[in-house]
């Protein structure tokens, strides 16, 4: 495998001093050709989907294929602006007659590892960026959704030459030979815990990297917000893909005087989305693997359950479920729980919630549903997160003219729209000077140049 993969790095070095990829019409191209890709893999890619996760083939298409065709139609649109060089000012007291640009230029080959909770989207999304930018890719998908990555690597090796773009599965010692090898930028979704991993594997060669994890995104209901529409937000947000989705709401925080009727609604809404037997819903995803099914069903014995606590083991199921009376200390309050159980905690003052959210590692995302405005300025600034919605959940990841990534614990760059081109983009700066005049006072001998280098450097 390690020889394989050396090889694999080694042509794809080779293709990338080609300089063809640098070329925006190949870009374009290329571009294109994932497009039609997609299109001719995607019955394939909802039949892997729901083997690997029980995704219904509207989940599949709204979280993972639409995602990336609307991030392929976006880089078609803009490419050619983005790629183009930016002139900026020069100042011509000290630079005279001098030209400065800001050229982007690809950083060569790049390697992308992704998660295996939206399987194709955390692989493809990335992908676009890289080719969009001009890079040459070598892709990880993970070993836990694995029907996902036999189409994907079907539709790699089908459309794309292996000297350009190429898909290793496979799992731990895979990723630990792909992480031994020099790249030219990382490209990481997944955990903390591996992420750390991983940076500190690229640290060995200074390769730069972007870490997209996760944490345990809070979201908080006060007195005054409209009930109803916060829990179907919220319930849908939480279940869908069966609570897998790292921004997901990770716990909920409800003012005290209305936390009784919001747990009524977001029951409610739970049988409505999914009918009084979930198991039986079409629409109701299932857990990657039993191990993973069972340490969710550990933290179902961390507080009382109020609706849902449905295992089923062997079929990798857990029920939407609503946890009351939680306490901050519980099991569950200390690490993503990243499957369909809500911890309800309430609260008297906004400030006692941003006092406890500040206190833990900065979340990936932050949701607040309110309907003062005084109090949204406030929450968004005294906390921090990698993003987030006011009135709303998970919907900022849609809007390709936003970043999306982490900050601190829940990660280190961002990408979506321009931001995938920029993060797999080198920033160069290029300056022109003109030979016909040369002015002297920057040479030595310095004699009494000073007084006039303070005059024009102010």
């Amino acid at each position: 495998m390690i020889n394989n993969i050396q090889s694999a790095l080694e042509r794809q070095r080779e293709f990338f001093s080609t300089h063809q990829t640098r070329e925006v019409s190949f870009r374009i191209a290329t571009l294109k050709t994932l497009k039609k890709a997609i299109l001719v893999y995607e019955k394939r890619i909802c039949e892997a989907l729901w083997k690997d996760l029980h995704k219904s083939e509207f989940e599949a298409y709204a979280t993972e294929i639409g995602l990336v065709l609307e991030e392929i139609g976006t880089h078609l649109r803009k490419l050619h602006s983005w790629a183009k060089p930016q002139r900026v000012g020069t100042n011509q007291l000290i630079h005279f007659w001098s030209r400065s640009k800001i050229y982007k230029e690809p950083y060569g080959v790049v390697l992308i590892m992704s998660p295996w909770n939206y399987p194709f989207q955390l692989l493809v999304n990335p992908l676009v960026g890289a080719i969009s930018a001009g890079n040459c890719a070598i892709l990880k998908p993970s070993e836990y959704a694995p029907f996902t990555a036999d189409v994907m690597g079907q539709m790699i090796g089908e459309f794309f030459p292996e000297n350009y773009i190429t898909l290793f599965p496979g799992g731990l010692e895979e990723n630990r030979a792909l992480l031994a090898q020099q790249w030219d930028y990382i490209f990481f979704t997944g955990s903390p815990m591996v992420g750390k991993v991983v940076m500190e594997a690229a640290a060995k060669n200074l390769t730069p990297v972007s870490l997209e994890l996760g944490g345990k995104s809070p979201c908080i209901v006060d007195k005054d917000a409209d009930l109803k529409v916060a829990a179907a937000r919220i319930a849908w947000g939480k279940f869908i893909n069966a609570g897998q989705t790292c921004i997901a709401p990770d716990y909920l925080f409800v003012h005290r005087s209305v936390k009784t009727e919001m747990l009524e609604h977001l029951k409610a809404c739970i049988t409505r989305y999914f009918g009084a037997n979930p198991e039986q819903s079409p629409d109701f995803a299932r857990i990657a693997t039993i191990a993973k099914t069972e340490r969710l069903a550990l933290f179902l014995k961390s507080a009382e359950v109020y609706t849902g606590g449905g295992i089923d083991i062997p079929q990798k199921y857990i029920a939407p479920t609503i946890l009351v009376n939680v306490n901050p200390a519980d099991d569950i309050m200390q690490e993503e729980i990243f499957g369909p159980i809500l911890p309800v905690l309430e609260f008297d003052d906004i400030t006692e919630v941003i006092r406890f959210v500040n206190s833990r590692p900065k979340p990936l995302a932050f949701y607040y549903f309110s309907k003062d405005p005084a109090k949204q300025r406030q929450v968004v600034h005294q906390t921090s997160s990698g993003g987030g919605c006011i009135n709303e959940v998970v919907m900022h990841i849609g809007n390709a003219r936003m970043p999306f990534g982490g900050v601190g614990h829940s990660g280190i760059g961002n990408y979506h729209g321009k931001y995938s081109f920029d993060t797999f983009s080198h920033t160069r700066s290029i300056l022109k000077k003109s030979n016909l005049i040369d002015i002297p006072l920057r040479y030595p001998p310095y004699g009494n140049k000073l007084k006039i280098i303070k005059m024009v450097m102010k």
